[in-house]
């Protein structure tokens, strides 16, 4: 198995009442399973909780990992990890099932028979789901956005800039999506190229094979990167030298004028609000500051920023900026567009899609990859290509897409 220790590493998560919870969603969903199956086990009940006890096994690992004693490595994020989440997911669904099933048969004598019925079914339908959702998660669309902006130059009209986001890259990543990636970028001709956060999977050392697959990508006005909140929790200071290292440029809470035929274009980036709750007096690197980020850029002129949580764009809009690049969301990675509806708007005002507020133009992207599990249903991978256009009168638009 492949570990090995990790040089550094900033813990960003509190492991104890992480444990926690893994520890109470596990131990209730064995014993609603172990209620309808004890009795069809060898061993009964001593069989359930030797089952339990193995599943979670691969905490052990996990734990080590978070807190920075070790570096997983592509067979353990491959071979234990990713089986444990797809346990962690499946265990409280079996438990409803089985919980369900035996209220259900309750009247006829037969709970333990209608609950086994209905987790083989739901167990038969969680496979279906997770094989149609690793197939989504694989179907990388290029998706082209026509963005009007009032106060754009016309020396910047048809700019075009590719947005990666959400890229989650460690050694686990397949290499063929990842080449995927990097030829519909290259194929996309950009003149900028913006990564909005997450260029990591969860840990500093990720920033070598990130390097290996995107490291050579190039365009005419730059690469530019912010923090995302997984970036954060790896070690920002060690995955920003690390982007810096292979060319990369760095944005966080600072701005950079875009020069081109005497005229600007302003590109800011945003810290992410994950480390906005660090412990101590000192201030995290990777805090968000919209007042220093903007603090350089002339009122009357375009500005772009990257922003990895879209729930800094209120702030941004307030401010007038034009446009604002977002990812984090995922769209949850389970999404129904015709009714603009994705898992993650369940939980936040700001999932998904475009938003609009006055002349402030927000722009989520849904992941160039996924996180946890290779999974993804009516939300695929993007590589987002906007072509900006010059005109207008009334704030940035989406007008082509």
């Amino acid at each position: 198995m492949e570990v090995e220790q990790q040089k550094e590493r900033t813990p960003g998560i509190p492991l104890a009442p992480v444990l926690g919870f893994v520890a109470v969603w596990m131990g209730l969903s064995w014993l609603a399973i172990g209620a309808a199956l004890h009795t069809m086990l060898p061993g009964g009940w001593a069989t359930v909780a030797m089952l339990s006890v193995l599943s979670a096994l691969p905490v052990w690992p996990l734990s080590l990992g978070l807190s920075g004693r070790i570096y997983p490595g592509a067979a353990l994020r491959l071979f234990v990890m990713r089986p444990f989440w797809y346990l962690f997911l499946a265990l409280p669904l079996l438990a409803l099932a089985s919980a369900t099933g035996a209220v259900v048969g309750f009247p006829f004598g037969a709970s333990a028979y209608v609950a086994r019925a209905l987790m083989a079914a739901t167990a038969l339908l969680l496979t279906v789901t997770a094989v149609a959702g690793y197939l989504g998660s694989r179907r990388l669309v290029t998706r082209p956005l026509d963005v009007r902006m009032p106060r754009l130059s016309a020396a910047f009209d048809g700019l075009r800039i590719v947005q990666l986001s959400d890229l989650h890259i460690g050694p686990h990543t397949s290499r063929r999506f990842l080449s995927e990636i990097a030829n519909a970028v290259r194929k996309a001709s950009p003149d900028l190229i913006v990564m909005t956060g997450d260029q990591v999977d969860d840990f500093a050392d990720d920033v070598a094979p990130f390097a290996r697959a995107l490291g050579d990508l190039r365009a005419p006005l730059g690469v530019y990167a912010i923090a995302g909140n997984h970036d954060v929790y790896a070690g920002w200071p060690s995955v920003a030298r690390g982007l810096r290292a292979i060319g990369i440029n760095v944005l966080v809470n600072e701005s950079v004028a875009l020069d081109r035929d005497g005229s600007r274009l302003w590109l800011a980036g945003t810290g992410d609000p994950a480390a906005a709750g660090g412990r101590g007096a000192r201030r995290h690197p990777a805090a968000p500051d919209v007042e220093r980020t903007l603090r350089d850029v002339p009122s009357d002129e375009p500005v772009i920023v990257l922003a990895h949580n879209p729930a800094l764009w209120p702030g941004l809009a307030q401010r007038s900026v034009d446009l604002t690049l977002s990812g984090h969301t995922h769209y949850g990675q389970l999404a129904l567009p015709k009714r603009n509806w994705s898992l993650a708007s369940s939980f936040l005002e700001l999932a998904m899609g475009v938003h609009q507020r006055g002349r402030a133009l927000l722009y989520i992207n849904p992941g160039t990859n996924y996180w946890g599990i290779p999974f993804r249903l009516g939300t695929p991978p993007e590589v987002t290509v906007l072509t900006l256009r010059a005109g207008g009168s009334d704030g940035a638009r989406i007008v082509d897409g």
